[in-house]
């Protein structure tokens, strides 16, 4: 690029209209950063996944736990999107980023740079940090209000065995609670390390974190169900994805189920299920997204089971009354659990949709289909004629 050009540049971006003090609700430039960034991810495909999650995932995961205040902490944090959807909540609801200090973690060098860019285009408060968030926590002491994050699925030979014995973060002994093939679970061990004492956390997990068998994973899921760290877990389906096909679902935990904080009820013995696997629709032929509608469906259930009768809440708006739905959501007691060998799988607990009853008795809904019956033999018999006919004719 020549000096004549990065002038030109310059100037272009010096402009007021691009300015989030004189525009405060534009946010311009960090619109066109965004969309840049999604158009990468789309073109390269399976190798984005280190940096990009998919809006329709992030929105969903940030308007569930409304993350309105405090501290937000992504160690797995990419190129910052959960950060700046949870920005966008925030100013959606009236919200002064002020209120929040935003904390991450990233792996990779590249992808740092991306989200420190991101971060500041918005003029947010950051502390973000290189390193390997499984073995080299670079923020052990950090307490967040929200943990918000999209780690690497499935990954294998991470080495446990470099752990300390006493590492805070384990539930239990590091032989029980660890294991080489899979880090699904030290990552969930570690967001938990990390919350306040009511914090709580959104996580993008591969299904098979959902009924997996193996000892150092089982036995954090069941230490997770028992002492009442899951709130809720959400399917998601298929295609939601660019940078993956494995099937994927959401954790949320958290610390604040005790019911004292006056917006949220008592829940310690509830785990809610909800199945998304059949909302959204194909916005290309690689894409599902999901529109308003189902996002909708999805926090208002989760709101509803969650939040208290309290007309005085400070931020949860008023919703509906929770009932379970069949096929869509269910609020399983940890017996319930227990009694399914731990497994986390909402379709186990929600069931499937009941089919509307249109109002005609069984027997002449028989009787009608014994005589469409009857009549298709009686089709076939006189088609199996004809053909014999036209062969004998030849």
């Amino acid at each position: 690029m020549t000096p004549k050009q990065v002038a030109g540049l310059i100037n272009l971006l010096a402009n007021p209209k691009l300015s989030e003090k004189e525009n405060p609700g534009s946010d311009i430039l960090g619109r066109v950063y965004e969309y840049y960034i999604g158009k990468f991810a789309i073109a390269e495909g399976s190798g984005a996944g280190q940096f990009f999650t998919p809006s329709s995932i992030v929105r969903l995961m940030v308007e569930m736990i409304e993350p309105y205040q405090g501290k937000i902490f992504d160690n797995a944090c990419g190129s910052g999107g959960m950060f700046v959807q949870s920005l966008k909540f925030l100013q959606a609801h009236g919200g002064d980023k002020k209120n929040i200090s935003i904390y991450g973690q990233e792996r990779y060098d590249g992808t740092l740079r991306l989200c420190k860019m991101n971060l500041a285009l918005r003029d947010l408060s950051f502390d973000v940090r290189l390193g390997d968030s499984l073995l080299q926590d670079k923020f052990p002491d950090l307490k967040a209000d929200y943990i918000i994050v999209n780690p690497p699925f499935n990954v294998s030979q991470w080495h446990p065995e470099d752990l300390p014995e006493n590492d805070p973060r384990l539930f239990g002994p590091k032989e029980e609670f660890t294991t080489d093939g899979n880090a699904n679970f030290m990552w969930m061990q570690t967001f938990w390390s990390h919350l306040s004492d009511t914090g709580t956390a959104s996580v993008v997990m591969a299904n098979g974190a959902m009924t997996s068998n193996n000892k150092g994973e089982k036995n954090v899921r069941q230490h997770m169900v028992d002492n009442s760290m899951v709130d809720c877990i959400v399917r998601l389906p298929d295609k939601l994805f660019l940078t993956t096909g494995i099937p994927a679902c959401i954790f949320i935990l958290s610390k604040n189920r005790d019911g004292k904080d006056g917006e949220h009820r008592e829940r310690l013995n509830e785990v809610l299920f909800i199945d998304m696997s059949k909302l959204g629709r194909m916005e290309s032929r690689k894409l599902r997204v999901f529109d308003e509608t189902d996002l909708e469906k999805a926090t208002d259930t989760y709101h509803a089971w969650r939040n208290a009768k309290n007309e005085n809440q400070s931020h949860a708006e008023p919703v509906e009354a929770y009932t379970n739905i069949d096929g869509f959501c269910y609020s399983a007691t940890k017996a319930e659990i227990a009694k399914q060998d731990y497994k986390l799988t909402p379709g186990i607990y929600v069931g499937t949709e009941a089919i509307e009853d249109d109002g005609i008795p069984f027997e002449d809904k028989m009787e009608t289909l014994k005589a469409q019956l009857h009549t298709q033999f009686a089709k076939g018999n006189a088609l199996q004629q004809q053909i014999l006919e036209n062969f004998e004719k030849t």
